[in-house]
Protein backbone atom coordinates (compact mmCIF):
# COMPACT_ATOMS: atom_id res chain seq x y z
CA UNK A 1 0.00 0.00 0.00
CA UNK A 2 1.42 3.39 -0.97
CA UNK A 3 0.44 6.99 -0.46
CA UNK A 4 -1.12 6.72 3.01
CA UNK A 5 -1.53 10.10 4.70
CA UNK A 6 -3.43 11.32 7.77
CA UNK A 7 -4.85 14.82 7.97
CA UNK A 8 -6.39 16.73 10.85
CA UNK A 9 -9.88 18.10 10.39
CA UNK A 10 -9.43 21.74 11.33
CA UNK A 11 -11.00 23.61 8.42
CA UNK A 12 -13.65 23.12 5.75
CA UNK A 13 -11.38 21.37 3.23
CA UNK A 14 -10.55 18.73 5.82
CA UNK A 15 -14.20 18.47 6.81
CA UNK A 16 -15.21 17.83 3.19
CA UNK A 17 -12.70 14.98 3.06
CA UNK A 18 -14.51 12.99 5.78
CA UNK A 19 -15.70 9.80 4.05
CA UNK A 20 -19.39 8.85 4.15
CA UNK A 21 -20.63 6.13 6.47
CA UNK A 22 -21.02 2.63 5.03
CA UNK A 23 -24.71 2.82 5.97
CA UNK A 24 -26.23 5.89 4.27
CA UNK A 25 -28.69 6.35 7.14
CA UNK A 26 -25.80 7.64 9.24
CA UNK A 27 -23.26 10.36 8.60
CA UNK A 28 -20.05 11.29 10.45
CA UNK A 29 -20.44 14.81 9.09
CA UNK A 30 -23.79 15.40 10.82
CA UNK A 31 -23.44 13.26 13.94
CA UNK A 32 -23.72 14.89 17.36
CA UNK A 33 -24.44 11.66 19.25
CA UNK A 34 -21.43 12.01 21.55
CA UNK A 35 -21.59 15.80 21.90
CA UNK A 36 -25.23 15.83 23.10
CA UNK A 37 -25.93 13.46 25.97
CA UNK A 38 -29.72 13.64 25.66
CA UNK A 39 -30.73 14.34 22.07
CA UNK A 40 -27.66 13.53 20.02
CA UNK A 41 -28.10 11.62 16.78
CA UNK A 42 -25.96 9.70 14.29
CA UNK A 43 -28.48 10.30 11.51
CA UNK A 44 -27.66 11.73 8.10
CA UNK A 45 -28.95 15.31 8.04
CA UNK A 46 -28.32 17.02 4.72
CA UNK A 47 -29.01 20.50 6.09
CA UNK A 48 -26.01 20.20 8.41
CA UNK A 49 -23.66 19.98 5.43
CA UNK A 50 -24.51 23.51 4.38
CA UNK A 51 -22.89 26.55 5.86
CA UNK A 52 -24.65 28.44 8.61
CA UNK A 53 -24.18 30.06 11.98
CA UNK A 54 -22.84 27.87 14.78
CA UNK A 55 -25.35 26.25 17.14
CA UNK A 56 -26.42 28.62 19.90
CA UNK A 57 -24.71 27.94 23.17
CA UNK A 58 -26.40 27.94 26.59
CA UNK A 59 -27.29 31.38 27.96
CA UNK A 60 -24.64 32.94 30.10
CA UNK A 61 -25.64 33.41 33.69
CA UNK A 62 -22.77 33.10 36.11
CA UNK A 63 -19.88 35.36 35.33
CA UNK A 64 -21.92 38.15 33.71
CA UNK A 65 -20.82 41.64 34.70
CA UNK A 66 -23.73 43.30 36.56
CA UNK A 67 -22.10 46.70 36.09
CA UNK A 68 -21.79 46.46 32.30
CA UNK A 69 -24.25 48.57 30.30
CA UNK A 70 -27.21 46.73 28.82
CA UNK A 71 -26.86 45.45 25.29
CA UNK A 72 -23.15 44.82 25.13
CA UNK A 73 -19.73 44.89 26.74
CA UNK A 74 -18.42 48.00 28.40
CA UNK A 75 -16.21 50.47 26.55
CA UNK A 76 -12.51 50.24 27.27
CA UNK A 77 -10.97 53.71 26.92
CA UNK A 78 -7.50 52.19 26.71
CA UNK A 79 -8.33 49.97 23.74
CA UNK A 80 -7.13 51.65 20.52
CA UNK A 81 -9.52 49.42 18.55
CA UNK A 82 -12.63 51.34 19.67
CA UNK A 83 -14.89 51.69 16.65
CA UNK A 84 -17.40 54.11 15.21
CA UNK A 85 -20.29 55.14 17.40
CA UNK A 86 -18.20 54.89 20.54
CA UNK A 87 -15.98 57.36 22.24
CA UNK A 88 -12.65 56.72 20.62
CA UNK A 89 -9.42 55.88 22.40
CA UNK A 90 -7.78 58.37 24.73
CA UNK A 91 -6.12 61.04 22.62
CA UNK A 92 -3.25 63.38 23.30
CA UNK A 93 -4.90 66.79 23.90
CA UNK A 94 -1.72 68.52 22.75
CA UNK A 95 -1.35 66.52 19.53
CA UNK A 96 -2.66 67.15 16.04
CA UNK A 97 -6.14 65.93 15.10
CA UNK A 98 -4.73 63.53 12.51
CA UNK A 99 -2.11 62.11 14.82
CA UNK A 100 -2.31 58.36 15.26
CA UNK A 101 -3.49 57.10 18.62
CA UNK A 102 -0.55 56.40 20.92
CA UNK A 103 0.29 52.81 21.65
CA UNK A 104 -0.97 51.70 25.04
CA UNK A 105 1.49 49.25 26.62
CA UNK A 106 -1.20 48.13 29.07
CA UNK A 107 -3.71 47.08 26.42
CA UNK A 108 -3.62 43.30 25.82
CA UNK A 109 -2.23 42.09 22.52
CA UNK A 110 -3.70 38.76 21.53
CA UNK A 111 -2.75 36.76 18.50
CA UNK A 112 -5.71 35.57 16.40
CA UNK A 113 -6.92 32.24 17.79
CA UNK A 114 -7.63 29.33 15.47
CA UNK A 115 -11.28 28.65 14.90
CA UNK A 116 -13.99 27.85 12.38
CA UNK A 117 -15.60 30.43 10.12
CA UNK A 118 -19.02 31.55 11.36
CA UNK A 119 -20.71 30.25 8.22
CA UNK A 120 -19.09 26.79 8.35
CA UNK A 121 -21.10 23.54 8.63
CA UNK A 122 -22.58 22.81 12.06
CA UNK A 123 -20.57 19.64 12.64
CA UNK A 124 -17.36 21.47 11.78
CA UNK A 125 -18.19 23.94 14.54
CA UNK A 126 -18.45 21.03 16.96
CA UNK A 127 -15.12 19.65 15.78
CA UNK A 128 -13.54 23.09 16.05
CA UNK A 129 -14.56 23.94 19.60
CA UNK A 130 -11.19 23.03 21.04
CA UNK A 131 -8.86 24.29 18.32
CA UNK A 132 -7.50 27.18 20.37
CA UNK A 133 -6.66 25.01 23.40
CA UNK A 134 -6.72 21.30 22.62
CA UNK A 135 -6.18 21.11 18.87
CA UNK A 136 -8.04 18.96 16.36
CA UNK A 137 -10.86 16.61 17.33
CA UNK A 138 -10.81 14.44 14.19
CA UNK A 139 -8.49 12.86 11.62
CA UNK A 140 -9.01 11.39 8.16
CA UNK A 141 -6.76 8.70 6.70
CA UNK A 142 -6.36 8.87 2.93
CA UNK A 143 -4.94 6.29 0.54
CA UNK A 144 -3.56 7.81 -2.65
CA UNK A 145 -5.59 10.93 -1.98
CA UNK A 146 -8.87 9.09 -1.39
CA UNK A 147 -10.47 9.18 2.10
CA UNK A 148 -10.55 5.68 3.58
CA UNK A 149 -10.96 6.01 7.36
CA UNK A 150 -12.17 8.52 9.91
CA UNK A 151 -11.60 8.96 13.65
CA UNK A 152 -13.10 11.39 16.17
CA UNK A 153 -11.50 11.90 19.58
CA UNK A 154 -10.75 14.52 22.20
CA UNK A 155 -10.85 15.30 25.91
CA UNK A 156 -13.62 13.73 27.95
CA UNK A 157 -15.07 17.19 28.63
CA UNK A 158 -15.97 17.54 24.92
CA UNK A 159 -18.28 14.50 24.89
CA UNK A 160 -21.09 14.51 27.48
CA UNK A 161 -22.40 11.09 26.42
CA UNK A 162 -18.99 9.57 27.14
CA UNK A 163 -19.07 11.16 30.59
CA UNK A 164 -22.47 9.55 31.21
CA UNK A 165 -21.07 6.12 30.34
CA UNK A 166 -18.14 6.63 32.70
CA UNK A 167 -20.46 7.65 35.54
CA UNK A 168 -21.91 4.13 35.49
CA UNK A 169 -18.65 2.65 36.77
CA UNK A 170 -17.08 3.84 39.99
CA UNK A 171 -14.10 1.54 39.42
CA UNK A 172 -12.78 3.67 36.56
CA UNK A 173 -9.98 6.03 37.64
CA UNK A 174 -11.17 9.60 38.09
CA UNK A 175 -7.77 11.26 37.91
CA UNK A 176 -6.20 12.00 35.60
CA UNK A 177 -9.14 11.89 33.23
CA UNK A 178 -8.53 10.07 29.95
CA UNK A 179 -8.85 11.23 26.38
CA UNK A 180 -11.59 9.41 24.48
CA UNK A 181 -12.04 8.01 21.00
CA UNK A 182 -15.72 8.28 20.13
CA UNK A 183 -15.71 7.21 16.51
CA UNK A 184 -13.62 5.01 14.24
CA UNK A 185 -14.79 3.96 10.79
CA UNK A 186 -13.41 2.59 7.53
CA UNK A 187 -15.15 2.90 4.20
CA UNK A 188 -16.83 -0.28 2.99
CA UNK A 189 -14.42 -0.76 0.10
CA UNK A 190 -11.28 -0.57 2.27
CA UNK A 191 -12.22 -2.97 5.05
CA UNK A 192 -9.82 -5.73 5.98
CA UNK A 193 -6.70 -3.71 5.15
CA UNK A 194 -5.90 -2.64 8.72
CA UNK A 195 -6.53 1.04 8.00
CA UNK A 196 -8.71 1.55 11.07
CA UNK A 197 -6.01 0.18 13.37
CA UNK A 198 -3.42 2.26 11.58
CA UNK A 199 -5.44 5.43 12.15
CA UNK A 200 -6.01 4.55 15.81
CA UNK A 201 -2.24 4.29 16.31
CA UNK A 202 -1.75 7.76 14.86
CA UNK A 203 -4.47 9.16 17.13
CA UNK A 204 -3.06 7.43 20.22
CA UNK A 205 0.43 8.81 19.52
CA UNK A 206 -1.05 12.27 19.05
CA UNK A 207 -2.97 12.09 22.34
CA UNK A 208 0.15 10.95 24.19
CA UNK A 209 2.05 13.92 22.75
CA UNK A 210 -0.71 16.22 24.01
CA UNK A 211 -0.08 15.00 27.55
CA UNK A 212 -2.76 12.37 28.13
CA UNK A 213 -1.81 9.31 30.15
CA UNK A 214 -4.70 7.10 29.00
CA UNK A 215 -7.36 6.85 26.32
CA UNK A 216 -10.75 5.16 26.54
CA UNK A 217 -13.44 4.16 24.09
CA UNK A 218 -16.98 2.88 24.54
CA UNK A 219 -17.99 0.29 21.92
CA UNK A 220 -21.48 -1.00 21.27
CA UNK A 221 -21.38 -4.83 21.15
CA UNK A 222 -24.99 -5.24 20.07
CA UNK A 223 -24.95 -2.75 17.19
CA UNK A 224 -24.58 -3.70 13.55
CA UNK A 225 -21.04 -3.07 12.22
CA UNK A 226 -22.30 -0.30 9.94
CA UNK A 227 -24.43 1.28 12.67
CA UNK A 228 -21.89 1.65 15.46
CA UNK A 229 -19.57 4.61 15.83
CA UNK A 230 -17.16 2.97 18.25
CA UNK A 231 -16.45 -0.43 16.66
CA UNK A 232 -16.39 -3.59 18.80
CA UNK A 233 -14.40 -4.74 21.83
CA UNK A 234 -12.52 -7.19 19.60
CA UNK A 235 -11.32 -4.33 17.40
CA UNK A 236 -10.00 -2.38 20.36
CA UNK A 237 -8.26 -5.44 21.79
CA UNK A 238 -6.42 -5.72 18.47
CA UNK A 239 -5.40 -2.06 18.90
CA UNK A 240 -3.72 -2.71 22.25
CA UNK A 241 -6.62 -1.70 24.50
CA UNK A 242 -7.77 -3.79 27.46
CA UNK A 243 -11.27 -4.45 28.71
CA UNK A 244 -11.52 -2.06 31.67
CA UNK A 245 -15.22 -2.73 32.30
CA UNK A 246 -16.83 -5.96 31.12
CA UNK A 247 -20.46 -5.05 30.57
CA UNK A 248 -22.69 -6.59 27.87
CA UNK A 249 -24.31 -3.22 27.08
CA UNK A 250 -21.70 -0.53 27.75
CA UNK A 251 -18.19 -1.98 28.01
CA UNK A 252 -15.20 0.31 28.47
CA UNK A 253 -11.93 -0.24 26.64
CA UNK A 254 -8.82 1.50 27.97
CA UNK A 255 -5.21 1.89 26.92
CA UNK A 256 -2.51 3.42 29.07
CA UNK A 257 -0.19 5.80 27.23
Amino acid sequence: MTGVTVRDVTEEAGFRSIPPCADPAFDHRTCDYWEDEARGSKAARASWLEGGPPPAGPPRALGDNPFAPAGGSSFNPFDPRAGAGRAGPVRNPFGDDDEAAPDNPFAPRREPRPGVAADGPRKLHLLGRGLAVFGSYAKVLEVDGEPAAYCQFGPLSAYPRARRVRELYAQLPSSPLPAVVTCIATTGGRRGEGLGRRLVEVVVEDLAARGFSAVETYPEPSARPDATSAATPAFWLACGFRLAVDDPRFPVMRREL
